[in-house]
């Protein structure tokens, strides 16, 4: 029996500065399934010619000081009649929804998504011949789409997803929320998390928590198990000098391994940190964008004399930093699946769901390793995750002659070539495991951990030197095994294993 991990996603591969710049770019033709999404946009910036001043640059850093590239398979200016289909996912699109079909009562429709005049106009109308889903949603009382309160409320408006996910950035829109009882939605999911960077709503019905006057950022904690309230932190900022539907304005939010900086207009108007918030930082996989309007029911809907209304968006950009880890950080940081985007994401795919399919894979640890080798949650370096092995204790023994935790096939996609291998290790009083093993199945490459000296109970970070005489193939692992000779015969203490990286020497 095979116990599947929830640990993760994304290979994050670019160079750092120009001299890595067409290196990248080689290296980008040789990605594998796993690392298809972080390590394509990365090639994408890093060798893109682009990163000159000829580039739009976020607001929040307009000289650029920060290094930041734009994501250009993610980023979009809405130039032409009609949306990019590589690079969007429709709600309702040829009859296929994402996730859901809307806040009801209001449904999602494709033909509420308009592009033109350079911008991208989210239409929300009054339709009461559109043949609604019956079955409702259930967070709003359970109703029928179209319906409220036992009332005819046939409101249609749209949704579009981002096809690709990131890690890591600054993401920004030029937008206006609109005049109606409907919100505007720029936010964003991933695995076990959500990033709502704003909540917008131009004309609320209900007085409650949200005015018109209001942008409000919220991140929600989807780790099972998801019951609500999932909030786990957020800010509102109330009194702007302009209501959110009258006028167009600017938006961002750059998301770090372990900070949130919100942006209005250029300028910071909210931090968040993880040395306090501790394990309710759940921003640590990578997520797609979301772009929609809604229905806050508790803030009343919209009037039929309201409609339509548009929620407009001149543009939406992602900016990223080069890095240099052929890694996916996520996966093997031990916070995420690893994701397979040349798969495509399944439309039930919800962001607490471990349960493995094309597009996301785990660790695989097997049923008797998995009474050694756990995914810790709160001892870590970075992320909230790491690998622990647990030992055991009085007047037991160890039953295998092996403990395993593998990659998925294709978890690796590394050139021939000479590297630095690091991880950071973290190893408790008492009769310490000699060492462990790090293994590539490719390159037949075996790396022992030494950790017969390591100083205790502090997280030391580890580097060894390694070649790979060949290049990944698609079917290459990564494997982290301690066997039984190295192993105290009596209660062998604890260690952990975090961030694991491989960067060219």
């Amino acid at each position: 029996m095979i116990h599947l991990f929830r640990p993760y996603i994304l290979l994050l591969f670019a160079a750092i500065g120009v001299m890595y710049m067409t290196a990248c770019a080689q290296t980008a033709t040789l990605q594998t399934k796993g690392a298809d999404a972080e390590m394509k946009n990365k090639a994408v910036v890093a060798n893109n010619p682009a990163a000159t001043s000829a580039q739009p640059t976020p607001s929040s850093d307009p000289n650029n000081t920060g290094g930041w590239i734009l994501n250009e398979e993610l980023s979009d200016e809405f130039d032409g009649d009609r949306l990019d289909p590589d690079r969007w996912f429709v709600e309702g699109q040829n009859g296929d929804y994402y996730i859901w079909k809307g806040r009801a009562p209001s449904q999602f429709v494709p033909h509420n998504v308009i592009v033109s005049d350079g911008s991208l106009k989210i239409r929300t109308q009054w339709e009461p011949d559109y043949p609604y889903d019956k079955d409702g949603y259930k967070e709003s009382g359970g109703e029928a789409y179209g319906k409220w309160k036992g009332e005819d409320v046939p409101v249609t408006t749209a949704g579009i997803i981002t096809n690709k996910r990131f890690l890591y950035g600054y993401m920004e829109v030029k937008s206006k929320a609109p005049c109606a009882a409907m919100t505007a939605a720029f936010w964003a999911i991933g695995y076990e998390q959500e990033l709502d960077i704003f909540e917008q709503l131009g004309a609320p019905t209900v007085k409650g928590s949200i005015t018109a006057n209001t942008t409000r950022t919220g991140i929600h904690d989807w780790s099972p198990p998801a019951v609500r309230p999932t909030k786990a932190f957020g800010y509102d900022e109330h009194n702007l000098p302009y209501k959110t539907c009258e006028e167009f304005h600017i938006y961002g939010a750059e998301w770090g391994e372990d900070y949130l900086k919100v942006y209005r207009d250029g300028k910071l108007t909210a931090t968040f940190t993880q040395d306090e918030l501790g394990t309710d930082w759940v921003l640590n996989n990578p997520m797609e964008i979301w772009l929609d309007s809604e229905v806050f029911n508790w803030l009343g809907v919209p009037h039929e004399e309201e409609l339509p209304a548009f929620f407009e968006v001149e543009y939406m950009r992602v900016w990223q930093k080069p890095n240099d880890n052929l890694l996916d950080r996520a996966f093997y940081g031990f916070e995420g699946p690893i994701l397979y985007e040349d798969q495509p994401k399944p439309l039930t795919l919800l962001p607490e769901s471990s349960v493995p399919d094309d597009y996301q894979k785990f660790w695989l640890i097997d049923s008797l390793s998995a009474k050694y080798f756990v995914i810790n949650e709160g001892q870590y370096t970075k992320g909230v995750n790491s690998l622990e092995f647990a030992g055991f204790g009085k007047n037991e023994k160890l039953e295998i002659d092996k403990v395993v935790a593998l990659s998925p096939e294709g978890a690796l996609n590394i050139p021939a070539g000479d590297y630095t291998i690091s991880m950071n290790v973290w190893l408790a009083q008492g009769r310490a495991v000699d060492k462990f093993y790090i293994s590539l199945k490719d390159a037949q490459v075996e790396i022992p951990i030494d950790l017969s000296d390591l100083a205790r109970r502090e997280w030391i970070t580890i580097e060894k030197k390694i070649t790979l005489p060949v290049s990944s193939t698609s079917m290459d692992q990564f494997k982290i095994e301690v066997r039984a000779e190295d192993i105290p015969k009596k209660k062998p203490t604890k260690f952990y294993v975090d961030e694991i990286s491989i960067r060219k020497s």
